[in-house]
């Protein structure tokens, strides 16, 4: 695999010939929306097929993963162009290997709001582990806000995806309300009744797991925040299922503030049997314009991670998204949260060449809009993404989750492919 940065007169055209691929395969990898507008400092991934398979007649794809000793999800990873399905023609040429070498295996977890578009699931299911639809809410007496999940539950599992319960703090306003955990955790009443409805739910849905995610927790409720965790996972371990804890990105114990007071690294990675470092929003809606998850930040989260716990616990968080801010940048001014492939649509269309930061390992780039404002845009591209796989494989880490799975970003999955082997955690239902 190579990571292309389009130059000044470049086309896919010329690209193509540059590394000796075909214009088709390039074109179906990266799934531009517009290949006839490349930008300037614009990404593309080449791949380079080792192993292919000209489909015959009566070949299905169940038949051609077992010929070549592969899978169906394997053939699917390898071919975005079959769109996360098994339909095939006869004479479509499906790629079965790459020449890149495997450089580790990671589990990959990714959240979805209910109402996400099912093709882009379906186009996204093959390359995950886990999938979490977000996100359950509770009252304060402990009763469970029910999520019209079941679409997404049923797809995952089709898939032979993991799918996990995610619960949250997240009122219907918009917010995590620490006085809501505050109750929770300070009665065990409350909690019992809470999980005796997850439980029910985890086995009425179909789930095989929990995610929880209480954000901006009063510091004087950390150890009772990691004693729920715990209380929770004991509950679940008879059913072999997971318990994962979302942690706000801290770089050491005794970080002030309120999203960080909450967070007791070492006891709730004890408690739990994996957390999920949000190491994103540096670059956020109302803060000034940066990078979402410059890559110095995200290694100071996992130093930090990893003199409370192993490697082995950790799922490394990588953002789905850019924020286009408007300037001069003034405190209380409000960016808009964009999909990375529009990042690259903006560019295009404001005739704005992409530059690369390299402390931050992110692109980015300033435009002006109708209107003579200017903007500065922060976004990921194959390049920052690859970083921070790399980093995720440097430290060990186990897997990888991404927020969130909303807008298609098919570089991302094409970097993750081609470097990594993608573990399987779905258990099949006993009989």
């Amino acid at each position: 695999m190579d990571i292309h940065v389009v130059r000044p007169g470049d086309t896919l055209y010329t690209v193509a010939l540059q590394y000796g691929v075909s214009l088709s395969q390039l074109l179906n990898d990266n799934q531009l929306p517009d290949p006839s507008r490349l930008v300037v400092g614009q990404t593309l991934v080449i791949q380079y097929p080792k192993v292919t398979h000209t489909v015959k007649a009566d070949d299905t794809l169940a038949s051609i993963a077992a010929m070549h000793d592969t899978t169906v999800r394997q053939l699917q990873r390898n071919n975005p162009v079959l769109k996360g399905g098994d339909r095939i023609v006869p004479g479509q040429v499906l790629v079965i290997s790459y020449q890149q070498e495997k450089e580790g295996t990671l589990s990959v977890n990714g959240y979805a709001y209910p109402n996400i578009d099912m093709g882009l699931l379906q186009r996204t299911l093959p390359y995950l582990s886990d999938l979490t639809p977000f996100t359950y809410g509770f009252t304060p007496q402990g009763n469970l806000i029910d999520l019209q999940d079941q679409a997404l539950i049923d797809a995952a599992r089709r898939m032979g995806v993991r799918p996990l319960l995610h619960l949250s703090t997240l009122t219907e306003e918009g917010g995590f309300s620490n006085e809501l955990a505050h109750i929770l955790l300070n009665d065990q009443a409350v909690q019992a009744n809470l999980i005796a409805q997850l439980l029910d739910t985890v086995s009425r849905k179909g789930y095989q797991g929990v995610d929880v995610d209480f954000e901006y927790v009063y510091g004087t409720d950390a150890a009772a925040y990691a004693q729920f965790v715990a209380r929770l996972r004991e509950a679940l371990r008879p059913w072999g299922m997971p318990v994962i804890v979302a942690l706000a990105p801290k770089v050491f114990a005794a970080q002030p503030g309120r999203l960080y007071e909450g967070h007791d690294y070492k006891l709730l990675s004890q408690a739990a049997d994996f957390v999920l470092l949000m190491t994103y929003e540096w670059g956020y809606t109302y803060g000034p314009p940066m990078a979402v998850a410059p890559i110095r930040n995200v290694r100071q989260v996992v130093d930090y991670a990893l003199t409370e716990m192993p490697p082995e616990k950790i799922y490394l968080g990588i953002p789905n998204y850019g924020y286009d801010w408007p300037l001069p940048y003034r405190e209380g001014n409000r960016a808009t949260s964009i999909s990375n492939q529009y990042a690259v649509e903006l560019a295009a269309r404001h005739y704005a060449a992409i530059r690369f930061d390299d402390q931050a390992q992110s692109p980015w780039f300033r435009y002006v809009d109708v209107d003579g404002r200017e903007h500065e845009v922060w976004f990921e591209d194959a390049r920052s993404i690859r970083a921070k796989l790399d980093l995720a494989r440097e430290y060990g880490l186990y897997g990888v989750g991404y927020w969130n799975l909303m807008r298609p970003f098919p570089q991302n999955w094409l970097v993750l492919n081609a470097l990594f082997h993608i573990r399987d955690e779905f258990q099949a239902p006993l009989l």
